[in-house]
């Protein structure tokens, strides 16, 4: 029916899946970084232009919305386009983006800066699952998953201590300067090594039936994939937007304290994803093993919601969530390649991931009220609720993929 290259051979040389895994996952490393150049100096913006919870909640909803609806676009591209073509200009993207950010004055500059930058956010998923699942050899695919995920949790984990560490030794306008420079010289990276990106497109035979390009979507396991990534990530929109908040006014705990907790959790995922690739690469139901995860996680989160473990506990308890949430994180994207129809990789992939993007746009609004008025207890007893709904998915996707 359509000819792409799906099948590899499973004797290419380790060194060049390697390769191929490490300039993906650089590439993601820089677009999770992307998602935080505005939270890590939210406590600066409410300062210097005085806005509220709510205000900056909304940053990060323009953020995804404007993602959300550019990646589910990209997935048509990128099958028709192929992936390095769209890589390049996000990352140019997101360069630009930081320019901007360094010379605002007021909240619609952030709000200009967060639409730039959700855009250049809206490729990375399509385009990053494309050249895995077409550039690698599947024996190794448990293990580039699990690659992908560390390496985007270490972005999470990065632009927290850079932008205050930079913030701190000069000021927040020369510090987003830096971040530019970060993501030119990825960029760099990534266009020297070019040919290791190289995709195929989808092609049909002249005489092939050719299904619609949209009938993907009429597959119930593919909406129950994208109610799986709505759900959990809004859990994880709370913990970047409002951890450090809520650790502040709940336990007295330090700004810098609160913000090393957050880069503490970030690099517990990273780990967690670490050893969730050995579990992915050998676990035959990967839905299982992505609900035990998530449903770890929420009663931890939920444990942090009560204030009875005080500051220090609270800490570690946070951060442990964050390796539980790792753990399942090879496995959801294992659960998400077996969900997807042969020559729809980067469609599916758009849509799918869109959910993340919905969830973080629907979460700081909604948790951000929440925020404003003091409810910060039930912010994290709320995200542990709604973490705990993403067992249920994907439970739902697992049973219709078997």
């Amino acid at each position: 029916m359509t000819s792409a290259a799906h099948a590899i051979p499973t004797s290419i040389p380790l060194q060049h899946d390697a390769k191929v895994i490490a300039l993906v996952g650089m590439a993601h490393a820089a677009s999770h970084f992307g998602h935080l150049l505005l939270p890590p100096l939210f406590p600066v913006f409410m300062h210097e232009f005085g806005l509220s919870f709510s205000q900056l909640g909304a940053l990060m909803s323009v953020f995804f919305v404007v993602s959300g609806l550019g990646q589910a676009s990209a997935g048509f591209v990128v099958d028709k386009l192929g992936a390095r073509p769209l890589l390049f200009v996000a990352l140019a993207l997101f360069t630009l983006a930081a320019v901007l950010a360094s010379r605002v004055t007021g909240y619609s500059g952030l709000v200009a800066v967060a639409a730039l930058a959700g855009l250049a956010n809206a490729t990375f998923h399509p385009v990053d699952f494309t050249i895995l699942n077409q550039r690698v050899s599947p024996p190794r695919l448990g293990h580039a998953f699990s690659a992908h995920g560390l390496t985007g949790n270490l972005g999470w984990a990065l632009a927290p201590v850079f932008f205050a560490t930079v913030t701190a030794l000069s000021d927040w306008r020369t510090a987003y300067l830096a971040a530019a420079v970060l993501f030119a010289s990825v960029l760099a990276v990534l266009v020297f090594n070019r040919d290791q990106l190289h995709t195929q497109v989808v092609r049909h035979a002249p005489d092939a039936v050719v299904e619609h390009s949209m009938a993907f979507m009429k597959l119930p396991v593919v909406w129950w994939c994208f109610a799986f990534f709505l759900l959990s990530t809004m859990t994880l929109a709370v913990v970047q937007s409002f951890s450090v908040s809520i650790l502040k006014a709940m336990h007295g705990i330090s700004f810098e304290s609160a913000t090393l907790t957050l880069t503490a959790y970030m690099l517990c995922g990273a780990l967690g994803m670490f050893v969730g690739g050995f579990v992915a690469a050998y676990s035959r139901h990967s839905d299982r093993v992505v609900a035990l995860s998530m449903l770890t996680a929420a009663l931890l989160l939920a444990l942090c919601g009560t204030a009875w473990l005080g500051a220090t506990w609270t800490m570690v308890v946070l951060a442990a969530t964050g390796f539980a949430v790792g753990i399942g994180g090879p496995s959801r994207d294992m659960m998400i390649k077996k969900a997807t129809p042969k020559g729809a990789t980067g469609r599916v992939y758009g849509l799918v991931y869109s959910g993340l993007d919905t969830g973080f746009a629907i979460s700081p609004l909604m948790f951000g009220a929440f925020m404003d008025r003091g409810w910060y207890s039930a912010t994290l007893m709320g995200a542990a609720l709604v973490l705990g709904l993403s067992v249920v998915a994907a439970l739902g996707v697992g049973a219709r993929t078997r």
